[in-house]
């Protein structure tokens, strides 16, 4: 499978597709308009080894809701990641059987690396 779950309204996302030169194999999943389902984040948790990997402790309401005082689990993550697109670590790219999460430029390369 090739997938790329995003933002279409942020500019980090569509900056990064545009940069790996995503052929038209890729199923590009706004997570916005299309909200990701349980099957799906647990499909990215069977990759990414935990759904705190997914999970975004950089995102608005992780700070307005306090998350980080809070002892959470990985049963919340995966609620937190489900109840609200924010808290997916954006984006998310599913090459095969490899899972590339965030923005980060090492992780961005990684997944350049695989495509070429």
């Amino acid at each position: 499978m090739k997938k790329v779950y995003y933002l279409k309204t942020c500019n980090t996302c569509t900056r990064i597709i545009k940069e790996l030169h995503l052929s038209s194999e890729f199923i590009l999943q706004d997570i916005k308009s299309e909200p990701i389902t349980v099957k799906q984040v647990e499909a990215m948790k069977a990759l990414a080894g935990s759904y705190e990997t997914l999970f975004s402790k950089r995102a608005k309401l992780y700070k307005e809701m306090d998350l980080k005082n809070q002892d959470l689990t990985e049963r919340d993550f995966k609620h937190y990641i489900l109840d609200h697109y924010t808290f997916l670590s954006r984006p998310v790219i599913i090459i095969g059987d490899k899972i590339f999460v965030g923005n980060s430029k090492k992780t961005i390369e990684a997944a350049k690396a695989l495509l070429n």
